[in-house]
């Protein structure tokens, strides 16, 4: 791989430094570096950020690789700036097995673009039965450290109670996708005014806050880490807060497109605007700001929901919930979190890099900027302005809401383990 230097950046927002990558490592951070032989990028002020570390992104693969593949999510993520993703396990099969995981883990190995660790299923079949092999899983190539029956609800309490028990054996996080399946029948949207007007079926915040009250309690019992993904109501933050006040090991993600858009998106009835949990009022968005500047929310992760084109351009009720999120995340978290002045380039770093990487236990990412360290980084001109067009993407699916709509910030440079996996805005 040679040397790389990297001259002028802003690292983490801060002092303008030079950083020294040779091979897989970061060897000298200072002023007036220079190598010979290196490859230099003239950063120019740009922001040096560690690799982003995504804590819940959907591959797809095996079993749905008309939505998605391992290569195609990971070339994403790395547009993106991302250099470590946690692939969901609602695959076909499900990833409730030793040998799925492993197969997700060996392709992530051969894809090159980003690092994969595969989420291995609570339930067998995300049934919400029986519990899976979840300790084979652990204990397979993969080393599954997070377990997750993300799109459906771990409903049953015992189910969730042995859950957290087994894994507290071994340092894993159960993360729970909070919707109480019997609040949530029929539902279309977040349930309020809109709805109301549009005559869809509501989604209520309760659905989502009365099982975090639940998990948190649950928890705190069995002393063992539970992770909420995507959190959406004001209501839940409220819960969280509370269990953090209490010592309770509960750790808590919001999405980009849950702290931007609301409800009043769905009036136009396009199904891009149709995700689980669903966009809620604009007073959730701003609650969710908050929590993510304060603290209460550790990370933002994107959960990348690709899906082809035939299941999101038909009529509301019958299009599939989710949105493409790895290449757009970035650029929405600056807006909404950097310009309002809520979070400093250093906070995006905690809650797109460092923090996701602690929680999954994500060796080698979220490490600080500085010598000794992995390479693995993330280049960022804040100063962009650009329209977001999907046929750009390297995911192979275009559901995003964004189409059309201006967004700052661009990555220029992602380095994976000292490789140029994105070299001036493009893949390498």
């Amino acid at each position: 791989m040679g040397k790389t230097l990297i001259r002028g950046a802003k690292v983490l927002g801060g002092a303008v430094q030079d950083v020294l990558i040779d091979g897989e490592t970061i060897t000298e951070v200072g002023t007036g570096l220079s190598a010979d032989a290196a490859t230099v990028i003239e950063a120019d002020g740009q922001i040096l950020l560690p690799g982003l570390v995504d804590l819940h992104t959907h591959l797809r693969e095996p079993g749905r690789e008309d939505s998605e593949t391992v290569l195609t999510g990971t070339r994403a993520a790395a547009s993106g700036g991302f250099t470590a993703v946690f692939a969901m396990a609602n695959t076909h099969p499900v990833a409730d097995t030793a040998g799925v995981v492993e197969q997700v883990y060996r392709l992530g190995k051969e894809s090159g673009y980003c690092d994969v660790q595969p989420i291995g299923a609570v339930t067998v079949g995300l049934e919400g039965r029986k519990l899976a092999e979840l300790g084979a899983m652990h204990d397979s190539a993969a080393g599954v450290t997070v377990f997750s029956d993300d799109g459906k609800c771990v409903d049953d309490a015992v189910i969730m109670r042995r859950a957290l028990e087994y894994v507290k054996a071994f340092g894993g996080v159960v993360a729970q996708h909070a919707q109480e399946p019997r609040l949530t029948e029929g539902a279309q949207m977040n349930e309020g005014i809109v709805s109301a007007e549009l005559g869809l079926g509501g989604w209520p915040a309760v659905a989502e806050e009365s099982i975090i009250a639940r998990d948190v309690l649950l928890a705190e019992h069995v002393g063992s880490r539970v992770h909420i993904c995507h959190l959406s109501t004001a209501g839940s933050v409220e819960i969280v807060r509370w269990a953090k006040s209490r010592g309770i090991d509960v750790t808590a993600e919001v999405t980009p497109h849950h702290l931007l858009l609301t409800d009043e998106m769905v009036r136009s009835y396009n199904p891009v605007y149709k995700v689980n949990p669903p966009l809620r009022t604009e007073k959730d968005v701003l609650a969710l700001r908050e929590a993510l500047a304060d603290g209460t929310i550790d990370i933002v992760a994107t959960d990348h929901a690709p899906h082809p084109h035939e299941d999101k351009d038909c009529e509301w009720a019958a299009a599939a919930m989710g949105m493409v999120g790895l290449e757009t995340a970035l650029s929405v978290v600056q807006q909404t979190m950097v310009e309002t002045g809520l979070l400093d380039w250093a906070g995006v770093a905690d809650r797109m890099s460092f923090a996701p990487a602690r929680i999954g236990r994500a060796t080698g990412h979220g490490r600080p900027v500085s010598a000794g360290e992995p390479a693995n980084l993330t280049l960022v001109d804040p100063a962009y302005r650009g329209v977001v067009d999907p046929a750009d993407f390297a995911s192979r699916s275009r559901n995003t809401p964004y189409e059309g709509r201006e967004l700052p910030g661009r990555v220029t440079h992602t380095f994976l383990r000292g490789r140029a996996t994105v070299v001036d805005g493009k893949l390498a």
